[in-house]
């Protein structure tokens, strides 16, 4: 395992620059081909520690046709094909790890239908989620899924993104009802469809999303939408133990308190969102939580069995976040916590990683992940969407300190492994891209192997984003 994990990754470049295939891409698409250094380093990386590997041009397609014609001359040439939405993945799927064509989609930004009455809209990939839901104001929905980032809704649908509202009302997996997707062959096809059921066929929207660019470029999205609640509360609570706001969350979640959102930050983040976003949270492990409903009294009720649930886990000073300013202060701050943890130690790396488990295991999980951070010499603060059992931690590092790494290495592997063996995942959101491509064969076993299968029926030359989710 260890001789496989990112940090001493050395991926290969297949082929030198083709100039010919450069000069037929610029012949489709003029100034919207770049090979600048400038516009190649902005699309090598994502925000992640791990190593940039910048692709040899960068095209900028504006309809599907030219994906498709963009993906047929790469074909020709064997080169490789990587998508890239807004660049915020943290595992390195943007990465070119061996050069070729990134295809930036975010010129792809038109909302090409929302139905109301159906309470479903279709988008191309480059239409970002604020973008989306800024669109539907006055309409009396919203598009729920908010990684904290301002993502392409193509990227969230290939990385299967996921966020603080997912324990309500789902991740991309349960809001994208259909795509349109361009085969690494240049065919276009397109998986599922509007109707809120289906038993015909394979389930082949659920093949792509979650796919991070390696079985085809998604260029359309359909996407469930929701109503806007009519009432909605915050408040925070600190606990005097990690376990027990854990355990409190466990409680709300198997007594089907409908949470909209249960934010976990324990007491090193408390400290760096304090000083960062100006909040005044005591320093222990808190959550945040938000209820959504059809009236003032339902939320009010929601409030107040959690509240009392709290009290029996250790809760204390649980406090409301009563106007919109409030609450949209409250949930910037929780969005900041990566921005808010850099601050701790100016000049560092964050290393982020996360993992999730059944929810039933995972005040024992983070007990014993944060005995290890204990003994450990590394700042690592620690949040996460409790309400799934996923939880994040943010490694403090100087890259170029080796200890630093290699306990980070050590630590995050440790944390992995511990979920793995709880009967988790790897990666509850951020995705595998390389950064935790190592781990797929101790969580997976042979089914890596049909995912194998799979992607070399698709593509079997290895050119959609390789290197990422599966080794061929």
């Amino acid at each position: 395992m260890s001789d496989q994990t990112p940090l001493t990754a050395s991926p290969r470049r297949r082929t030198a620059p083709d100039d010919r295939l450069i000069a037929d891409l610029r012949a489709l698409l003029g100034d919207r081909l770049s090979t600048s250094a400038a516009v190649r380093e902005h699309h090598s990386r994502g925000e992640t520690y791990l190593p940039p590997h910048p692709p040899d041009a960068v095209a900028f397609p504006e309809t599907r046709e030219e994906v498709q014609a963009i993906v047929t001359l790469c074909g020709r040439r064997d080169a490789p094909i990587v998508p890239f939405g807004a660049g915020t993945s943290l595992e390195g799927h943007v990465a070119a790890l061996e050069g070729g064509v990134s295809i930036d989609l975010t010129r792809m930004n038109r909302i090409l239908r929302v139905s109301p009455e159906d309470m479903d809209a279709t988008v191309e990939a480059g239409v970002m989620h604020r973008q989306l839901n800024r669109h539907l104001r006055g309409t009396g929905l919203f598009f729920s899924v908010d990684p904290g980032a301002d993502a392409t809704i193509g990227g969230m649908a290939a990385t299967r993104a996921s966020g603080t509202t997912a324990v309500r009302y789902g991740t991309m997996r349960e809001n994208v009802l259909g795509l349109t997707v361009v085969l690494a062959d240049g065919r276009i096809i397109r998986t599922g469809g509007r109707a809120r059921k289906s038993a015909s066929g394979y389930d082949l929207t659920r093949l792509f999303v979650g796919s991070e660019g390696t079985l085809g470029v998604v260029t359309e999205v359909t996407v469930r939408l929701h109503g806007l609640p009519e009432a909605i509360s915050a408040a925070t609570c600190p606990f005097e133990t990690i376990e027990g706001a854990v355990n409190s969350v466990i409680t709300t979640i198997q007594l089907g308190i409908p949470v909209a959102r249960i934010e976990l930050l324990d007491e090193v983040q408390i400290d760096a969102s304090n000083r960062y976003s100006g909040l005044d949270c005591p320093l222990a492990p808190t959550l945040f939580l938000e209820f959504h409903g059809a009236s003032e009294r339902n939320v009010t009720e929601q409030a107040e069995m959690v509240k009392e649930i709290a009290r029996e886990h250790g809760g204390r000073d649980f406090r409301w976040a009563i106007d919109a300013d409030e609450r949209a202060r409250l949930w910037k701050a929780r969005h900041d916590a990566y921005f808010a943890a850099l601050a701790l130690r100016p000049g560092a790396v964050g290393v982020t990683t996360d993992v999730c488990v059944p929810i039933s295991r995972l005040a024992e999980c983070i007990a014993e992940t944060k005995n290890d951070l204990a003994s450990s010499f590394l700042t690592v603060p620690l949040v996460g969407h409790a309400g799934d059992g996923n939880f994040h931690l943010i490694y403090l590092v100087d890259p170029n300190t080796p200890a630093e790494m290699a306990e980070a290495k050590r630590l995050n592997e440790r944390m992995v492994m511990r979920a793995l063996a709880m009967g988790g995942t790897c990666t509850g959101e951020h995705g595998v891209g390389y950064g935790k491509i190592g781990y797929l064969e101790a969580e997976h076993g042979e089914a890596l192997h049909v995912m194998r299968l799979l992607k070399q029926a698709l593509d079997p030359r290895n050119l959609l984003n390789p290197g990422k989710m599966v080794r061929i």
